[in-house]
């Protein structure tokens, strides 16, 4: 499979909607766009590609979907009203797209090094992220788009599972509700989980299905939190970041774990059971 056997496979799965596509050979992307308002989607080719060898038509079926709700909610009349839909905030990488491709400049605040805030209007199955027009159309101001995304944040519920690995805590929140990585907005949600950590608390959002949060308790821990980080970020649909962020009282911190053995020299038994912890929510259905 190459990125050209990609493009048509997903157009032909995709031949059903009324849009137009476009394939920048230089970029290895394909455009997908609406005919009647040039709304769309850029998908990436190369990485679906590397995915396909492992996953095959899974990760074709989830980039269709995604595709699929995303073009629907780009119908102008659908975002007419806007009073009734609800905010949530959702974390980018600092190297995501700043504007829309119509130059429409999104809702945006710093969050660490690592992570940003953009802020969504929550279409059910899917979510649309908030550009400045969009805020001006629901008479806003970004302070109180801010404040009722938070509000909605800390109204979902906090379900987690949790892991022991060579004597370290692991909580993995994995809801498929769209929001997971969200959920490291909530101070309170993270001040609670901090008081039953023996060690040092470190959380990671990889991508936005997923938020870990590790009670660390001895050095082995800062290597299985750096191999498991990255497992989910290589195989994210829309990567966050890899690296893992010290948590202490409402402060986040980067940290670059630099493991002192190879994988090939870790505990096989540890790295099996990871892969399968990763697999495990990997392969549960997405929003």
């Amino acid at each position: 499979m190459n990125v050209f056997q990609m493009r048509d496979k997903l157009k032909d799965r995709l031949n059903h909607l009324d849009v137009k596509f476009n394939f920048n050979r230089d970029e290895e992307t394909l455009r997908i766009s609406r005919v009647d308002n040039d709304k769309g989607v850029t998908v990436k080719l190369s990485p679906i590609v590397a995915k396909y060898k492992s996953q095959k038509e899974k990760i074709v079926d989830e980039i269709v979907y995604y595709v699929e709700e995303a073009v629907a909610q780009m119908n102008d009349a659908a975002l007419s009203n806007t009073d009734d839909i609800k905010v949530m905030p959702v974390l980018r990488s600092p190297s995501f797209d700043k504007k829309d491709k119509s130059g429409n400049a999104f809702v945006i605040d710093e969050h660490t090094a690592e992570t940003n805030i953009y802020y969504a209007m929550d279409l059910g199955k899917s979510y649309r992220l908030i550009d400045e027009t969009t805020l001006q159309q629901m008479n806003l101001t970004k302070q109180q788009l801010k404040e009722m995304a938070l509000f909605n944040v800390r109204k979902l519920k906090n379900k987690y599972t949790t892991d022991e690995v060579k004597g370290n805590i692991f909580y993995f929140v994995n809801t498929n509700d769209g929001y997971d990585a969200s959920r490291v907005l909530n101070t309170s949600f993270l001040n609670n989980i901090q008081k039953q950590c023996e060690g040092e608390m470190l959380v990671a959002v990889p991508h936005q299905d997923v938020l870990i949060i590790a009670d660390i308790r001895n050095k082995t821990g800062y290597d299985v939190m750096a191999h498991l980080t990255m497992e989910f970020f290589t195989n994210g649909l829309v990567p966050i970041t890899s690296l893992s962020l010290g948590y202490d009282k409402g402060h986040f911190e980067p940290i670059f774990i630099l493991g002192k053995n190879n994988k090939q020299k870790r505990d096989p038994n540890v790295i099996q059971r990871l892969e399968a912890t990763r697999k495990q929510y990997e392969n549960k259905d997405k929003k």
